[in-house]
């Protein structure tokens, strides 16, 4: 199955986006019919540019998922271990940019494949004045080291997919033409396999225990979160254009400008 990201402009995370994504992998997580799932975008430009900043303003806007959420996790959180625990493959078919949120739900898939000369990653919430709070130091911390997660975390930089490929936060970047064809190739042969080898794989590689770490990311947003700093931030990167086709294009600067 592929499932396509499209909440333009610019596919942010908001409360409407993470509300089909839980209830997509809610339905299909039973379905013995799906093996495996791709996730693309109806946008070139950008996978999911991060979560909405504009929900700075609508404190209640996660409420109702909140509720349906696992103890212990925040809706962010919860979203990616439930993309974490899915019996079937996730393939993320990277093309555009994935920042934030994004990058999290990419890190929470099973695997990711990007192209050379068009994808990148980012995860920039430093520049807001937070840290991450949906699972990015938490994933990225079972895929490379704590230097390299520091340095993403800290440099709040956009890594493009040659250099994500190589701290291992995506499978491989491939030459935009051949990204499509290399991606499908690989999941209808996953999908072919004999029933259950699949699911056994990822049984015999059991996820991590990241309980601890969740928590201890939630305290430390929620503290980051409530200085002024960071509305600060927030607010003037939605003044200076974030969240707009031409803002989202060098986010990273127009966040730098305005810190």
């Amino acid at each position: 199955m592929t499932a396509t990201i499209d909440n333009p402009p610019v596919n942010v995370l908001d409360a409407a986006l993470i509300t089909e994504l839980r209830e997509l992998l809610t339905t299909i997580r039973n379905d013995t019919n799906v093996k495996v799932t791709v996730f693309d975008s109806a946008n070139p430009d950008f996978f999911i540019a991060h979560v909405d900043m504009a929900l700075i303003d609508e404190p209640h806007a996660f409420d109702a998922i909140a509720r349906d959420t696992p103890a212990g996790l925040n809706v962010f959180q919860g979203l990616g271990e439930l993309v974490r625990a899915m019996p079937q493959v996730t393939i993320v078919k990277l093309a555009g940019v994935a920042r934030g949120g994004g990058a999290e739900f990419i890190a929470a898939c099973d695997m990711a494949f990007a192209a050379s000369e068009t994808a990148g990653l980012g995860q920039v919430e430093a520049l807001m004045g937070i840290v991450p709070s949906g699972g990015a130091m938490q994933y990225l911390s079972t895929r490379m080291s704590r230097g390299r997660v520091l340095e993403i975390i800290l440099g709040a930089a956009l890594f493009t997919a040659d250099e994500a490929a190589a701290y291992g936060w995506i499978n491989r970047a491939l030459p935009a033409p051949e990204l499509d064809v290399f991606v499908d190739t690989l999941a209808l042969n996953i999908a072919r396999l004999p029933e259950g080898v699949a699911a056994a794989a990822k049984r015999v590689l059991p996820l991590a225990d990241l309980a601890s770490g969740f928590a201890r990311e939630e305290t430390e947003w929620g503290q980051l979160f409530a200085n002024p700093a960071a509305e600060r931030l927030i607010r003037g990167g939605l003044a200076a254009g974030a969240q707009t086709v031409a803002g989202e294009r060098n986010l990273e600067a127009l966040l730098r400008r305005i810190a």
